[in-house]
């Protein structure tokens, strides 16, 4: 329970989790030096000052009670008072109680010492700032006593914890302003791989400490190499295509110049190996080949939307949610492909269609609803999964081979973002969100 209240109010960044790791130690150290200072130090050194006064209010009161009456009383006792800068009266009564403020330890202990070493003192108040006023019982009456309370007091206490407390803050932020320098090259590090993850790459050179710069070197390694089997990927990719949609282009023309139903038959065989070709082709390619531009969203939508209107498909685009940002550092050609899979597939089983946008600080969502049969919840992580057919949610009968929201999973990923599938509200089917990194 302790360990989980903890976890949920610990900072999250890196450089916050550090600074409370530096600060905190300061702050405890500084609290022992000021409970140790005030207790022990503070406390002892009135006690001992008070012990010093005792000396001279004994000296008082015996010179008050050698007196035959109270006038000659007050008289001994002003003679002996004006050399000890003390102010002396005479009075009838005294208060009830002392007057000690709760939060002051040393006028407690004063307090205390005062009534060890005079048994005849009444009381203590120690309201008036800077001054002490105490009253003794003597035989003709109460002898109020006046001084201040620098005689019992150490004068300016408060200058050690000053000086400790200014001094931590000031190596306090010594030690984060040298903290903040480790941790940038793991905060740019952290920028440069969320960026490769979003297919955007940042300029970055390793820097900081040897296990940082050991780090930094690696992911470098890592994204040339990475890149260097994209470029290969691609390079493969279309000598591949070249060299299957050329025999496959003659056997069609060939078959196209016989005039039986057999081969009509064949012709469409043909077709279907050609999607499936281009099907195959671009799951492997993803994104490949597409530069990364900034792109609006807004309009890269209302183009899709629009293509699909004037081809007389039933897709309608909903009011857009949110505030445009604008241009988006993107890959154009992988959204409108992965929009058009989404649209595709719901005209493939559905009769409505829906496009949403909406944008919030972090994500921008792209949703593509239809009224098709839709997909169980327990089989749509399934579905996501490359050369997956589901029957009997989606006819078997339909073009394709299982490849097309695997190919949008896959942009989505690559754009830093998801692909998320669930039920329609408003049109009852399937429900496709398109979740893109900002």
């Amino acid at each position: 329970m302790i360990r989980d209240w903890l976890h949920d109010r610990m900072p999250r960044s890196l450089v916050a989790r550090a600074a409370l790791i530096l600060v905190l130690p300061v702050i405890i150290l500084q609290l022992a030096v000021s409970v140790g200072f005030v207790q022990r130090y503070y406390e002892d050194v009135t006690r001992q000052m008070t012990r010093s006064l005792l000396l001279e209010l004994r000296f008082l009161a015996e010179a008050a009670a050698s007196a035959p009456d109270a006038p000659t009383a007050l008289a001994y006792a002003t003679a002996a008072a004006v050399p000890l800068e003390l102010d002396v009266a005479l009075l009838p009564a005294a208060p009830e109680r002392d007057d000690i403020p709760q939060w002051d330890l040393a006028g407690q202990a004063m307090a205390d010492t005062l009534r060890e070493g005079l048994p005849e003192l009444a009381a203590v108040d120690l309201g008036t700032p800077r001054r002490v006023r105490i009253w003794i019982d003597t035989p003709n009456g109460l002898l109020e006593v006046n001084f201040a309370r620098r005689r019992i007091a150490a004068t300016n206490p408060h200058q050690l914890l000053v000086l400790t407390g200014v001094l931590g803050l000031l190596l306090t932020a010594v030690a984060y302003v040298f903290l903040r320098n480790q941790m940038r090259p793991i905060q740019r590090l952290a920028r440069a791989a969320t960026a490769y993850g979003r297919g955007r790459i940042i300029p970055f050179r390793p820097s900081g400490a040897q296990e940082v710069r050991a780090a930094g070197t690696a992911f470098l390694d890592m994204r040339n190499r990475i890149e260097r089997q994209t470029q290969a990927r691609t390079t493969m990719l279309a000598g591949i295509s070249h060299d299957l949609r050329t025999p496959l282009t003659r056997l069609r023309l060939g078959l196209s110049l016989l005039d039986d139903d057999e081969a009509r038959d064949l012709v469409r065989d043909v077709d279907d190996m050609s999607r499936m070709v281009d099907a195959f082709l671009a799951f492997s390619r993803g994104d490949a080949g597409d530069t990364q531009e900034p792109t609006s969203v807004a309009v890269l939508v209302r183009s899709v939307v629009e293509d699909y209107r004037r081809a007389g498909d039933p897709v309608v685009l909903t009011p857009i949610a949110g505030a445009d940002p604008g241009p988006v550092p993107m890959r154009p050609m992988a959204i409108r492909r992965a929009l058009e899979n989404l649209i595709g597939n719901a005209l493939a089983y559905g009769t409505q269609v829906q496009v949403g946008l909406s944008f919030s600080d972090r994500t921008i969502r792209l949703v593509v609803e239809d009224n098709g049969p839709g997909i169980p919840p327990e089989r749509r992580d399934e579905a996501m999964r490359p050369f997956t057919r589901l029957d009997p949610a989606r006819n078997q009968d339909s073009p394709g081979v299982g490849l097309g929201l695997a190919i949008v999973a896959d942009i989505a990923r690559s754009h830093g973002g998801s692909l998320r599938l669930g039920q329609s509200a408003t049109l009852g089917g399937l429900r496709a969100d398109l979740v893109l990194a900002r």
